[in-house]
Parts: structure tokens; C-alpha cells; sequence
């Protein structure tokens, strides 16, 4: 075989091997999705964690609408469990703070930590004494730098990351009638869980959709410049038929340009909950569809991975909670269904009018 014949196989299949592993969620280090529904304390375990007397700490990196439904979750399947939860902490995004929070839960010497790393570097050292100590730490979407599975933790627990872009893709393409122009915003920054929301959107308009067009790309790591990368997307592209943006802090920008123009013809789609985008959607603007996680399930299933690691049981490394398209005829069950909670009075009025 001929040198030019290898490089072009070897091309070949580059281009197929990464075409299929855009297809399904993976984990950080390459690992396979499992989904959530598949991690399970079955009744022939209860009795004896009940007789453990297990404690946990949930020390999470701020507080929001979705870590109260991450907690939630948790909590009521460790009072299943008969495990006691002895801290719940927020970092509020500070890594400094997460160290501290580490190290002033482990004085209660808790059996199990659930949290979100903040920073894959500074983590590997901060929950190094956790680790040390045998406690069954499970980690929300990151991963400390260096952690091994199973020796160092139980699992990370997380959206399935393709599907919540693809959906939100399917939405989008249908609101436009499946054919039209796009702009794509996309989180500029190397975090591998909008990353792939990202170009799970992008792949599947690419691959599903032949008559829509992507015309307009551009990264955004600053939610502030949400309306000046709208302004001049709509500047070269007047006519551009729908807008996908990373997450619903930055739609938001996108939506209050699309007003200030008067346009009311080109189509939003986001992800994660947010009341302004909500109610838009729910008042026929121009937003059409929210991709929400389970949040809930999020932390049910953190609960559980690391009740089964304690039982010695095999948990998979890389585990995904469902997504849901949430529009303006499901927003109540959706918004419930995500984050455990009925949606703010204003959206649940204005969806009731």
C-alpha cells in the first residue's frame, strides 16, 4: 500500500470515528454513557445500608433553582437509604471555598460527598483527604485531574449532553418548518459539557436537516455579549430564520435584541430553565423550545452510585440523566419534571391565559 493510500484511510477513518463518537454523550476521559434509569439500590440492599448508619455531604459550587432539584433528589433517596445527610454547602463558583467546605465536612467524617469540582486541578488536591479516607465521593458533570475509576471515586453524574442538543436542533428545525437559515452560538470556552450541547446542535442540523443552513457561528465565553454578537449576527443575516444560544443567561440578550428590531419572525431555541425566556415562549414570542435536564434525577442517581460503591457494588464511571424538550404546551409538567418545582407564578399565569 502506498504512503498516499495509508494517509488517506487513516483520514477516512478519522472522519468516522469522530462522527460517531459526536453521536452519543461521552464522559471526560472517552467513557460510555450509562443512563440513569439503569443505577438502582434494589430492595435486597436497603436493609443494610439502613444498618450502616451512613452519613453524606452534599457541597455543591453554588445555589440555584437546579442545585435545590440536584439536592432534592438526593435527599430523597438517601432518606430511602436511611443515610443522613450531615452538610450541604454552596462555593458560590470559589474553588477557595470548595477546599474549605471539603475540609469542614470531613470533621464530620461523612460516608459519602456529592459535589460539582470547580476546577478539575485544584480539586484533584482539595478532595485528595476525602479520597484518602474511603469516602464515596460522586461528582456532578467534572472530574478531578488525575482521578482514576473506580479506585478514586464512584461515578460522574450528568445530562445526556448529545440529546439535549439535539433536541434542541429538532425543535428549532421544526418551528422553521425544516428549512431556513441559523446562527449558532456556542460556549467559547473548553468545558466538555457545553461543548458537546454545542455541536450535538450543530451535527444534528448538519446531518438531519438538509434544507437548513447554519450562516452565522460565534463563540461566547461572556454572557454580557450576548447582545452585541446578536446585534451583528442580524446585522450581516436580516432574514435569519432562528438563532441557537449555548444557554438560557445569554438567550436572553439574543431575545431583547430580536425585540429592540421589532423582529418577531426569527426563532429562539435554549437550553436550561430560565423565567424570561419562559415566559416569551409561553406568550407565543420568539422563543420556542427550552432543552431542561432532570435535575432531580440528576441527584437521585448521584445518591445511588455512591450507596452502591459503598456496598462494594460495580457502578458505571459515566452515568446520564434524561433531557426534555420544555414548550409552551408542556411548560408546567416540564418545568416540574426538571427541577421538582412548579414554574414562577408569572409563567404559570401567563401559560393559564
Amino acid at each position: 500500500m502506498t504512503k498516499l493510500a495509508k494517509i488517506f484511510i487513516s483520514t477516512i477513518l478519522i472522519i468516522f470515528l469522530g462522527s460517531w463518537v459526536s453521536a452519543e454523550t461521552i464522559g471526560p476521559g472517552g467513557e460510555s454513557a450509562t443512563p440513569s434509569s439503569e443505577i438502582v439500590v434494589g430492595n435486597d440492599l436497603v436493609a443494610s445500608i439502613q444498618a450502616g448508619n451512613y452519613t453524606a455531604a452534599l457541597l455543591w459550587h453554588d445555589q440555584s433553582d437546579f442545585v435545590n432539584a440536584v439536592t432534592a433528589g438526593a435527599r430523597d433517596e438517601f432518606t430511602r437509604l436511611g443515610i443522613e445527610v450531615v452538610a450541604v454547602t454552596s462555593a458560590g463558583f470559589d474553588a477557595a471555598k470548595q477546599r474549605n467546605d471539603i475540609e469542614t465536612s470531613l470533621a464530620r467524617n461523612p460516608s459519602i460527598i456529592l459535589s460539582l469540582p470547580l476546577d478539575p486541578v485544584t480539586s484533584a488536591a482539595a478532595f485528595e483527604e476525602a479520597k484518602d479516607a474511603g469516602v464515596a465521593l460522586t461528582f456532578l458533570s467534572n472530574l478531578p485531574s488525575g482521578y482514576k475509576h473506580p479506585d478514586d471515586y464512584a461515578a460522574i453524574v450528568t445530562d445526556d449532553l448529545f440529546e439535549m442538543g439535539k433536541q434542541a436542533a429538532d425543535a428549532l428545525a421544526a418551528s422553521m418548518d425544516n428549512s431556513g437559515t441559523v446562527g449558532w452560538i456556542y460556549h467559547d470556552a473548553a468545558y466538555y459539557v457545553t461543548n458537546q450541547r454545542d455541536n450535538a446542535f450543530k451535527t444534528t442540523i448538519e446531518n438531519d436537516y438538509p434544507d437548513i443552513t447554519i450562516v452565522a457561528e460565534q463563540g461566547i465565553s461572556d454572557p454580557a455579549r450576548a447582545e452585541e454578537i446578536a446585534n451583528a449576527m442580524l446585522l450581516k443575516n436580516p432574514d435569519i430564520g432562528g438563532i441557537y444560544v449555548t444557554w438560557a443567561g445569554p438567550a436572553e440578550g439574543v431575545l431583547a435584541v430580536l425585540r429592540a428590531n421589532g423582529n418577531d419572525t426569527t426563532k429562539i431555541v435554549t437550553l436550561d430553565l430560565s423565567e424570561p425566556i419562559a415566559l416569551d415562549m409561553v406568550r407565543g414570542g420568539n422563543v420556542v423550545a427550552i432543552i431542561a435536564d432532570e435535575a432531580y434525577e440528576l441527584g437521585r442517581a448521584m445518591a445511588a452510585s455512591a450507596a452502591l460503591d459503598l456496598m462494594g457494588e460495580v457502578v458505571p464511571p459515566f452515568i446520564v440523566a434524561p433531557a426534555i424538550t420544555v414548550n409552551a404546551d408542556n411548560i408546567l409538567e416540564g418545568w416540574n419534571q426538571s427541577l421538582n418545582i412548579d414554574p414562577p407564578s408569572s409563567v404559570v399565569s401567563a401559560a393559564q391565559n
